[in-house]
């Protein structure tokens, strides 16, 4: 990955980072000729003077190397991971397929290599259009499902790029989402019926629920077809957003119906394995009083339940306190954060601002209140935040962004660096387990245990100073000074 100077960043008219060290990024305990170790720490400063940049430490046999101790607990066990990172949107596909293929591969191998990479392991692509792909479109706009066919923004560009992806991380997870039906099965109202012919907002005719699920299941086979395996499905992105350049508004008793009378019994009838998260939206449902609790209002439903996995979310409106609310009114079904954006509206590009409020906020705020997996919106767009569609987010960043003058120069923004630094080292199938409370409510983290015998601790330290911190594991112990304004990731073997 090009490290950017700030001369560059200049140019790009993008806010420059600090470049010079400062008392915040004092790390006394580490050799940087030193290129293994017990403990792999990576450390990102929102100044970057630490950029991702891997530390190794050792284990220590003194009894007591600071004040200040986290202790794991694999006793205490919470949920499996299903794994971190970003949507593979028509527009990052564009944006990857104008790199030079030796730069695309570098990059994807670093963004999606276990092994050579930070592991990023969950995809989110749209079923048909959305508002970051290059037309509007669904893979069925000729009316009748027999009409169904893949269009070029797949067969062109997000196909042959998960190709790609998948030759790095075969075991990828992968999640689709329409952001709307074809036009044909829309209607005004579910009262007239009126058929309603725009890719603006509108509601699924019941007469169609059928031919949709028959939608659903071609759109799996037809990728499965290519190779590619679908892991999960929602039924509608943002179902109460009906303003997005393409959407569909969805009740909470439409999403219910289409589910229990057509797209569950259809998936089990075709022998469709994929996942079936419901709702995917805010977390307070858009201030629509008779929309709270969406996703438990369908689980009251058994007919209907029985064919959900669980629920995904979105960070636009509300408080992620609203993930603990449904997993204690249902903990036997699974949370998903499936979307969250920066943009122009929240100082996008400058970390100092972003960095560990996302952290805080998406990344450790998510995880700690039960979900599985943690996905942030376009994995890539370019300095001009496109390319987009007239009626969509015109003010978005991606968690990449490329300049479009070269295709070759990268900026990593906030969203990059929170999944980076959970997929660095909690891995698909970890369990979140305990931990002591550390007693700094500037220093928030979460710990897992790995289904390869190694643990992993995340961590951010809002502090203005480093914090030297020891982690025991219940048997061996290191101490680690954190910078200030940094947020860590440690990955290291259990004791036999």
């Amino acid at each position: 990955m090009i490290r950017l100077k700030n001369i560059i960043l200049a140019l790009l008219g993008f806010s420059p980072a600090m470049a010079a060290c400062n008392d915040n990024d004092v790390v006394t305990n580490v050799n940087p000729e030193v290129k293994t170790g017990d403990v792999r720490i990576y450390a990102t400063t929102t100044t970057l003077t630490r950029d991702l940049t891997v530390d190794y430490v050792d284990f220590s046999d003194k009894d007591n190397l600071a004040p200040t101790a986290i202790t794991l607990n694999p006793a205490e066990k919470y949920q499996t991971m299903d794994g971190f990172g970003a949507a593979v949107t028509g527009a990052t596909c564009y944006n990857l397929l104008l790199m030079a293929p030796e730069d695309r591969k570098k990059f994807l191998i670093e963004t999606f290599s276990d092994k050579d990479g930070f592991g990023f392991s969950y995809i989110r692509i749209s079923i048909g259009c959305s508002d970051f792909s290059l037309g509007e479109y669904t893979c069925c706009d000729e009316a009748g499902i027999e009409n169904f066919a893949l269009q070029s923004d797949e067969t062109k560009y997000v196909i042959p790029v998960l190709k790609e992806i998948l030759e790095i991380n075969p075991s990828i997870k992968i999640i689709g989402t329409p952001w709307t039906c074809p036009l044909w099965m829309k209607v005004d109202n579910l009262t007239n019926l009126k058929p309603y012919s725009s890719w603006t907002g509108g509601h699924l005719n019941p007469a169609y629920y059928q031919d949709y699920a028959t939608y659903f299941v071609k759109w799996i086979q037809a990728f499965q077809a290519e190779g590619i395996n679908i892991y999960a499905i929602t039924p509608q992105n943002e179902p109460l957003n009906a303003g997005n350049s393409a959407s569909l508004y969805m009740s909470w008793e439409e999403q219910r119906d289409f589910v229990k009378t057509a797209l569950g019994p259809k998936f089990k009838q075709e022998g469709i394995a994929a996942k079936i998260y419901v709702y995917d939206h805010n977390y307070d449902y858009s201030g629509i009083e008779e929309e709270k609790e969406y996703p438990c209002k369908i689980y009251e439903d058994a007919e209907a339940s029985q064919y959900i996995s669980g629920a995904a979310f979105h960070d636009y409106g509300g408080t992620k306190d609203e993930l603990l609310n449904v997993h204690s009114a249902y903990p036997e079904k699974d949370l998903l954060f499936s979307e969250t954006s920066i943009g122009t509206w929240n100082s996008g590009r400058d970390l100092t601002k972003r960095l560990l409020e996302d952290m805080k906020t998406i990344a450790l705020g998510t995880v700690n209140n039960w979900c599985k997996g943690v996905l942030v919106w376009n994995l890539m767009l370019d300095n001009d935040r496109g390319p987009n569609r007239e009626g969509g987010c015109q003010t978005c960043y991606g968690a990449v962004d490329i300049n479009n003058s070269d295709y070759k120069t990268i900026i990593r923004n906030s969203h990059y660096y929170i999944i980076a630094h959970l997929s660095s080292v909690v891995k698909p199938d970890a369990t979140r387990i305990g931990t002591s409370d550390l007693g700094d409510s500037n220093v928030i983290y979460s710990a897992f245990e790995n289904t390869d015998g190694t643990y992993a601790l995340v961590l951010m330290n809002n502090n203005e100073s480093p914090k030297r911190i020891t982690i025991n594991d219940g048997k061996r112990h290191f101490a680690y000074d954190v910078p200030g304004k940094s947020v860590t990731s440690y990955r290291w073997a259990k004791s036999e």
